[in-house]
């Protein structure tokens, strides 16, 4: 990630160790995933078997990690960072 946002000059170098918190929004976005992926298959894939399950959902939280990272850290930031969101200025 940058340090500082080109478009807005936003510091994403906080203090030491802030984005820890970010952590448990990445577990909570990787919970969401595998209840929803689980969900899937149980009603599209007919005798899906635990290997089924195990196979898609490592395989989306392969693809979807930096998405899930940069994201929580985004969330993050809006929760406890003071950073508000202005839109188009």
């Amino acid at each position: 990630m940058n340090k500082r946002c080109p478009h807005c000059d936003v510091n994403f170098e906080k203090e030491p160790r802030f984005f820890d918190g970010a952590m448990y929004i990445s577990y909570a976005m990787s919970v969401g995933l595998f209840l929803v992926s689980a969900f899937i298959i149980y009603h599209t894939v007919e005798g899906a078997t635990e290997n089924t399950y195990l196979i898609a959902i490592i395989t989306e939280v392969v693809l979807l990690f930096p998405v899930m990272f940069r994201y929580s850290r985004i969330f993050y930031l809006y929760a406890f960072g003071g950073l508000k969101y202005k839109g188009e200025e």
